[in-house]
């Protein structure tokens, strides 16, 4: 049985993906200090590992396998991948807790998933009704992203944003429902994790009509001291 699951998966290739997983863990999470540390103790890499194996049999048509595998994976490590979405290399699930992967969901390479994150559908409809997300993506704890929209390459989603439409490339997306910031069409070069930057354009709204009403009331105050 073991032989003929490694001649699914292809030896080599399964080798290399986990050797490139476990490679950016220690690129993205400054908490992991050793390799057994990884190996042991990062859920997100469990999950990722035996969603490869759960995909690989789906593609072969052994669906209850492929759903029993991916179901031991949800017990435990907390996270649930569909077997039958697509996940690219690089791809890191930091602690990974609430994580929810559909079945139609593709994920590209080097993409960032925190905590309580979930590609999602929004009905029953048939056919591609999960999100693409694009390579080098970051999506923030708790965000939603729901239905069969596509997530650009390098954008970044704010914690607890609710995304139901397509993201372009080079942008970051806040709020509830998820609202599109573009920064100066300047390409974001690497990934970036500083939660902490991410602006608030609703903040932003608010600061503008105080400075309007500000305005107001000092012309208002002028043409009163003028005697208009």
């Amino acid at each position: 049985m073991g032989e003929k699951l490694l001649l699914i998966i292809g030896e080599r290739e399964c080798m290399n993906r986990l050797k490139q997983d476990i490679k950016v863990i220690f690129e993205r999470d400054p908490a992991a200090k050793t390799f057994l540390e990884v190996v042991l103790c990062y859920p997100g890499l469990h999950a990722i590992v035996l969603h490869r194996l759960a995909h690989a049999l789906h593609r072969n048509k052994l669906i209850l396998i492929a759903r029993l595998i991916s179901q031991f994976g949800r017990f435990i490590t907390g996270i649930e991948i569909h077997p039958g979405a697509t996940i690219g290399n690089g791809v890191f699930i930091d602690h990974g807790s609430g994580v929810v992967i559909g079945e139609t969901a593709e994920v590209g390479d080097n993409v960032t998933i925190y905590q309580g994150v979930t590609l999602g559908g929004t009905g029953k409809e048939r056919g591609k009704r999960h999100p693409t997300v694009g390579n080098n993506v970051v999506v923030g704890t708790g965000a939603k992203v729901l239905g069969p929209i596509i997530i650009g390459e390098n954008a970044k989603i704010g914690a607890g944003s609710v995304v139901l439409n397509n993201v372009p490339p080079h942008t970051t997306v806040v709020g509830v429902p998820g609202r599109v910031v573009i920064y100066d069409g300047e390409r974001i070069p690497s990934i970036d994790l500083n939660h902490e930057d991410l602006p608030d354009p609703v903040a932003e709204m608010l600061h503008c009509l105080q400075k309007q009403i500000d305005d107001l009331r000092f012309q208002q105050e002028k043409c009163l001291k003028e005697g208009k």
